[in-house]
C-alpha cells in the first residue's frame, strides 16, 4: 500500500469480513496483521507502539 486510499482500504478490511463469515479465522488473522504492518510503515509509527494501551473493544 504505497499511499492512503479510503476506497482500497474499505475493500481490503471487507475481503476480511467475508474471510471472517467463512469462518477462516487464521486466514482473516494474518490479512489483518499484514495491513496493519503496511499502514504502520506508511505511517512511520512503528517506534514506541509496545507501550500504548490497548482500546477498550480490542481482546
Amino acid at each position: 500500500m504505497n499511499s492512503l486510499d479510503p476506497k482500497q482500504l474499505a475493500h481490503r478490511i471487507d475481503t476480511v469480513l467475508d474471510i471472517l463469515v467463512a469462518g477462516d479465522y487464521s486466514s482473516a488473522i494474518n490479512n489483518l496483521e499484514i495491513l496493519k504492518a503496511e499502514l504502520l510503515a506508511q505511517s512511520k509509527s512503528q517506534d514506541n507502539d509496545e507501550g500504548q494501551e490497548k482500546s477498550p473493544w480490542e481482546i
